[in-house]
């Protein structure tokens, strides 16, 4: 394949939100929520074969622009298509009913991992169709279950936890797909009222979200999430298999870097040798990461609001937590926890036994999107940093973990777990 000449006229390309008409085959339909994949329709970003398309935006995420950069330094030949050959899951998740329920998931290709399997004779005609989701197989290994071990909290069994301290797991790495009315419908907004808000706060980025009403799958720019599997991966849509599960949203400052200001990493590592234990013990242990870095508000608003907390009159107090973040950032949380329970419904997941969670916001999106939760397991105060012990008092007088939220009127917090 000759690399294409960058430096000839753009008069080719035609810059339009509206239907082409180039190309052999037209876009295949998306009937989301049917429960044959082959009814359902693949989803077609290409970026190639225009007349193909039958979603907004294209594969990847945000490294799409890191894809555009290859092709403009040459590094990469625009149009390459991946060779998906012997990529195919070592272990079949699904189908389970919630895959064809358009009520349970909106934000993700349940069949998204298996392209390759079910859309074969559509690849084959040319049609440029990615998968969204990628199951594996591997070994991970923290120093904080290396000491859980020496301190005989757990024990090699050589399934779940080998000799030398690495655990075994399935992992799935899962790219987001919005059914855009489904998306709507769960937020109780208009569909309209999203498609221009996303894009009117993209700088205009996807024109098709406003004149393209017939394409009603968009491929946001944003970090997806990663799953980890503890036991066998078939047992998490089983509720008689006990489940001891962790939703995880990212913090590069603790989750990598070990910083003492918030309990995240703790807590994560808490919850992996919960999932271990649980697994060793007959059931099955979850930990689904997603990316979602400073409550959805990033990384860079995460530190100024630091500098804000640490320099208030009075010092960083729980009091002024929320209140600081607010300041900076116009809204104490951006993660909006309704999307997350779709990652559960593609596991099948019907009931979380044990949830590693203090958080009510992921906590009530679960049990409202219909999986049952059994007992809720707090973070062991052994294991809070000392300077994160204002973020933990902040969460619990906003409601965290308690039935009641502080009154403001009241001196003592609603602490009735």
């Amino acid at each position: 394949m000759s690399t294409p000449d960058l430096a000839a006229p753009l008069s080719h390309i035609r810059l339009t939100s509206h239907p082409f008409a180039e190309g052999p085959g037209a876009a295949p339909a998306i009937r989301w929520g049917a429960a044959d994949p082959h009814a359902r329709g693949p989803l077609v970003g290409t970026t190639t074969t225009r007349s193909h398309r039958n979603v907004v935006g294209t594969h990847s995420g945000s490294y799409g622009v890191y894809r555009a950069l290859a092709v403009a330094t040459r590094s990469l030949v625009r149009g390459h298509r991946p060779d998906l050959r012997d990529t195919s899951p070592p272990v079949v998740i699904g189908p389970y009913p919630q895959w064809s329920d358009p009520d349970r998931i909106v934000s993700l290709d349940p069949w998204g991992a298996q392209v390759a399997d079910v859309f074969g004779p559509l690849l084959a005609d040319g049609y440029d169709i990615r998968p969204t989701i990628a199951v594996t197989r591997a070994h991970i290994e923290l120093p904080e279950i290396h000491d859980a071990i020496g301190a005989k909290r757990l024990a090699p069994d050589g399934r779940v936890l080998l000799a030398n301290g690495s655990a075994v797991v399935t992992k799935a790495a899962i790219e987001p797909v919005w059914w855009l009315p489904g998306v709507a419908r769960r937020f109780g907004i208009a569909e309209a009222d999203l498609r221009r808000a996303l894009f009117e706060e993209t700088g205009g980025m996807y024109p098709e979200l406003v004149t393209r009403s017939d394409l009603e799958v968009l491929l946001p720019p944003v970090g997806g999430q990663t799953v980890y599997i503890f036991g066998e991966a078939r047992d998490l849509a089983n509720p008689d298999v006990t489940l001891t599960a962790r939703v995880h949203d990212e913090c590069n400052g603790s989750d990598v870097f070990g910083s003492d200001i918030c309990t995240c990493r703790p807590y994560l590592a808490h919850a992996i040798e919960e999932c271990i234990r649980g697994a060793q013990a007959g059931g099955v242990g979850l930990v689904v990461y997603c990316r979602k870095e400073g409550r959805a508000l990033g990384e860079v608003t995460k530190f100024l609001v630091y500098n804000a907390r640490k320099r208030q009159e009075g010092g960083d107090r729980a009091a002024n937590y929320f209140l600081r973040t607010e300041c900076v950032a116009g809204v104490q949380d951006m993660r909006f926890q309704e999307l997350m329970p779709d990652v559960l419904h593609w596991l099948g997941v019907r009931r979380i036994h044990r949830l590693v969670s203090m958080s009510n916001m992921k906590y009530d999106a679960i049990v409202k999107s219909g999986i049952e939760v059994g007992t809720r397991v707090p973070i062991p105060d052994a294991l809070v940093p000392a300077d994160a012990r204002v973020e933990i008092d902040a969460k619990i007088r906003a409601g965290y973990f308690t039935e009641t939220a502080l009154d403001p009127a009241a001196d003592t917090l609603g602490r009735t777990l």
